[in-house]
C-alpha cells in the first residue's frame, strides 16, 4: 500500500509550546489563512520541521481531519493544543504571519490541521530532512512511499518510534531495519476532533432546529465519553448549546428511529419548555453521508439511561 507524508514547516513558538505535553493525545498545526488541505487521508502522516537552517525533522502525528474555523472554535477545541497559552497569544501569531493591524478583532478563520497520537523526537534524534527538500518551501511537501525517498523517510520514523539512535531518512537500505510495509494508522480522535467532525458532518446546522450560528452550537456525545463513549461521529449529535445541555442532563432525546423528543419534567420542574415541545417528534437532520449517523445502539441507550421521560 502506497501511503503519503507531509512534511510542513512549523511554527518555532508552536513547536516549544508542545514538544514537552506528553499529555496530549491530539494537536491541532494551524495555518494562518483558510486555505484548505487535501494532502492527505486520516491515518497518513503529518510531520513537522523547522525552519532553515534547522532543517530537521522534530514530530508529527497522524493525520486525522482538516478543516477552516474561526480562530475562537479552534481555542476553543482544542486550547494549549493550538501551540499557544491563550487565545490573545494565537491571535498574536495570526495577526504577525498575516502581518494584518494588531488592532484588528476579527475572528480569523485559520486552517486547521487536525492530529493524533502527536510525537516530539528528542533532540538527539531529529532526522535531517530528505535531499530533495528545497529552500523555496514555504508551507510543506509531499512524500509517498511509492518512492526511494519516500520510503526512507517513513522508516526513518519509525526508527526513531522504536528508539534505533542515528536513524535518518539518508539511511541506506543495507542498513535499515525492516517494519513492515507501510500502512494506515487509525486516527484516535480526541475531544476537539471530535468536535470538529461533528460539527462538519451535520454542515454547520443543529440536527434539530437548523441554527447555523457556527458559536452557538456544540457536539454533543449520544454515551459520554466517561461512560464508554467514543469520540467517533457515529456517537455524536450537533444542537443548539441549550439543546446541548438538556440533551447531557437527560430533559431532551433523540430516539433510534432518529425523532426528537422532549421530557414533560421540564414543564413539572420548571414550568416552562414551550419553545422546546414544538420540536417534539420531529426527525433530525441526518448528516448527508449516511456512514455518519448516528448509532442506534447509542441512541436506546440515552433514552433508556440518560432520559428522563
Amino acid at each position: 500500500m502506497s501511503v503519503r507524508l507531509v512534511v510542513a514547516i512549523t511554527d518555532q513558538e508552536w513547536f516549544e509550546r508542545l514538544r514537552f505535553r506528553s499529555d496530549l493525545t491530539e494537536i491541532n498545526f494551524w495555518a494562518p489563512s483558510p486555505a484548505p488541505f487535501r494532502a492527505l487521508r486520516p491515518g497518513e502522516l503529518f510531520l513537522f520541521k523547522l525552519h532553515s537552517p534547522l532543517d530537521y525533522i522534530v514530530g508529527g502525528g497522524v493525520f486525522a481531519y482538516a478543516n477552516i474555523l474561526p480562530c475562537s472554535l479552534a481555542w476553543e477545541a482544542f486550547g494549549e493544543a493550538n501551540g499557544a497559552g491563550n487565545l490573545a497569544e494565537l491571535r498574536r501569531r495570526i495577526v504577525k504571519y498575516r502581518r494584518t493591524d494588531p488592532a484588528d478583532r476579527s475572528d480569523f478563520q485559520i486552517g486547521c490541521r487536525i492530529l493524533t497520537q502527536p510525537f516530539f523526537f528528542p533532540e538527539d534524534r531529529w532526522i535531517p530532512i530528505p535531499s530533495s527538500w528545497a529552500k523555496n518551501i514555504v508551507a510543506f511537501k509531499t512524500y509517498t512511499t511509492e518512492d526511494a525517498e519516500g520510503l526512507a523517510l517513513w522508516d526513518a520514523v519509525q526508527m526513531q518510534q522504536h528508539g534505533i539512535v542515528g536513524a535518518g531518512a539518508g539511511v541506506s537500505d543495507r542498513e535499515r531495519p525492516r517494519f513492515g510495509a507501510p500502512v494506515l494508522i487509525r486516527p484516535r480522535l480526541g475531544q476537539g476532533g471530535f468536535r470538529v467532525l461533528v460539527t462538519d458532518i451535520y454542515s454547520r446546522r443543529c440536527a434539530v432546529t437548523d441554527e447555523r450560528t457556527l458559536p452557538a452550537l456544540d457536539a454533543a456525545h449520544i454515551k459520554p465519553f466517561a461512560e464508554g463513549g467514543e469520540h467517533e461521529a457515529s456517537n455524536g449529535l450537533l444542537f443548539r448549546r441549550d439543546i446541548h445541555s438538556l440533551f447531557d442532563a437527560g430533559y431532551v432525546t433523540v430516539t433510534p428511529q432518529y425523532r426528537f423528543e422532549v421530557s414533560k419534567r421540564i414543564k413539572d420542574e420548571f414550568e416552562n419548555g414551550r419553545d422546546y415541545y414544538r420540536l417534539h417528534g420531529k426527525q433530525i437532520r441526518e448528516p448527508a453521508d449516511l456512514h455518519w449517523r448516528p448509532d442506534r445502539d447509542a441512541l436506546a441507550w440515552h433514552n433508556e439511561k440518560r432520559y428522563l421521560g
